[in-house]
């Protein structure tokens, strides 16, 4: 198994398999943009059977470039900011929402370690998911742990997220 599946009593399977089914039953479909997780969260959605039908696609945005030409973070925000903060995030997901023609947009940017980059510190993340015309959700965080902890607790957050912004803006 994976070590990003489980971490403690956290399930990314389990979170994954009930944003499908969410998904599924809304007739809505979700795309990913990934820095920090490097795909570990559409591989999970992936994984549950069925993702075919909501799942648009994904982008591993590792590099900067990436995150400007392909999601459209802008260029500005980048050089000044850098990519670990959550303005960045809040753009990936729109970005890949359009990119993929997706009604819902997942994003993850941070610093696993072990080092620091862009000035912030191993455990600084964000998670942020778009959905139409709404501004993006964004959450901070700040984590502890390896690099495998890190990023799994950021794919645990990213999921999270998607079901409470899916939740909340259907009323369900």
């Amino acid at each position: 198994m994976s070590p990003f599946r489980k971490l403690g009593g956290l399930d990314n399977d389990q979170r994954a398999e009930e944003l499908v089914d969410l998904l599924r039953e809304h007739h809505l479909t979700v795309a990913t943009a990934e820095s920090l997780t490097g795909g570990l969260v559409s591989a999970v959605i992936v994984d549950v059977p069925g993702a075919s039908d909501v799942l648009r696609g994904a982008v591993v945005a590792y590099a900067n470039e990436v995150k400007r030409d392909v999601l459209g973070v802008d260029a500005e925000l980048l050089a000044t900011r850098g990519a670990i903060n959550g303005t960045t995030a809040g753009q990936m997901a729109v970005g890949v929402r359009r990119v993929m023609g997706a009604d819902v947009g997942i994003a993850t940017t941070g610093v696993a370690g072990p080092k620091p980059a862009d000035g912030a510190e191993p455990g600084t993340a964000f998670v942020a998911v778009s959905w139409a015309k709404d501004e993006p959700a964004v959450r901070a965080l700040r984590l502890e742990g390896d690099r495998a902890t890190v990023r799994t607790l950021v794919v645990t957050r990213a999921l999270e997220l998607a079901e409470a912004t899916i939740r909340q803006t259907t009323g369900i």
